[in-house]
């Protein structure tokens, strides 16, 4: 895949922290309920914290209790990339941000949730970078 933002892994690892570049660039996950926006209810827009593009909207954010932040869609669908995930033993939809290939999380359907699309994107807090709406 190519991206409009490519990097060496040299230069993300100077550019993230550890963890950051675990989750990001490793598609790792952070622990549940440790994040910096799971519970977050502030209003704003939710970014890439490797490139800057923006992806999530706090008005599509819901409270779903799994350990993570959730939306039921991004902003726009061009600024997110799904890949079939069949690590672990199951069929998942990873998510990426289509600008730098970041990991973001995973998309889930079907659960059952009161939202309008009937979709979960269960996004790691430390992908993500949090502006306050003004």
């Amino acid at each position: 895949m190519s991206y409009e933002i490519e990097k060496t892994e040299a230069e993300w690892r100077a550019q993230l922290s550890p963890q950051e570049y675990q989750v990001l660039r490793e598609a790792g996950t952070e622990r549940p309920f440790v994040g910096e926006y799971t519970d977050t209810k502030t209003v704003g827009v939710y970014s890439c914290r490797a490139c800057g593009s923006e992806l999530f909207s706090s008005e599509t954010k819901f409270d779903s209790h799994c350990g993570w932040p959730s939306y039921y869609a991004p902003l726009a669908e061009d600024r997110v990339q799904y890949i079939e995930d069949t690590a672990m033993g199951m069929r998942r939809v990873e998510v990426r941000c289509a600008r730098c290939g970041g990991h973001l999380g995973h998309v889930f359907e079907g659960e059952g949730y009161p939202t309008p699309t009937d979709q979960r994107y269960c996004i790691n807090s430390i992908s993500l970078t949090l502006r306050p709406a003004e």
